[in-house]
């Protein structure tokens, strides 16, 4: 069973290949992180680092058993109890429900740990696996949006 851990340094190697491998995975359904996330990597990993011990921010990595990352479950934006909530799964590991355990646990740990009341999030139009995911985790569609140019659609949910 895979693990739901905060980011630490020491996931570094494993974030930056889970990042890589799935690039184009990624691309085809959320925008690009683009050259220079993978070129200043470390110096990023580092600022989302302090974000997170500032309480600005929470990263989580769904952790799988060689150590692996199988996926992200972030909440940033952090202010008056509430946050947005991303998440990304590896093309490996997609359609196994690992992203719709990974947002039930941080809607937990949102709600016990951190504090939050409400958290938000966005999926576009052609998304069709992270609408479902939000859906079957008890994100309610309030509005439209548009994504890196993209129809897309805004969710909340109250913890």
């Amino acid at each position: 069973m895979p693990e739901l851990c905060l980011l630490r340094p020491d996931h570094a190697p494993a974030l930056l290949a889970f990042e890589r491998e799935n690039r184009a995975y990624f691309a085809a359904s959320i925008p690009d992180r683009g050259e220079e996330y993978f070129a200043r990597f470390d110096e990023l990993l580092r600022a989302s680092l302090t974000e997170q011990e500032a309480g600005e921010c929470y990263f989580h990595v769904v952790v799988g058993a060689d150590g692996d990352v199988l996926g992200r479950v972030n909440l940033v934006d952090v202010a008056d109890r509430g946050a947005e909530l991303g998440y990304r799964i590896a093309e490996r590991a997609a359609g196994r429900g690992l992203g719709g355990w990974g947002v039930r646990e941080v809607c937990v740990l949102a709600a016990e740990r951190y504090g939050l009341t409400v958290l938000r999030a966005r999926a576009t139009l052609d998304n069709a696996a992270s609408r479902a995911v939000l859906a079957r985790t008890g994100f309610a569609v309030v509005g439209e949006t548009l994504l890196n140019g993209r129809p897309g659609l805004t969710y909340r949910r109250a913890l």
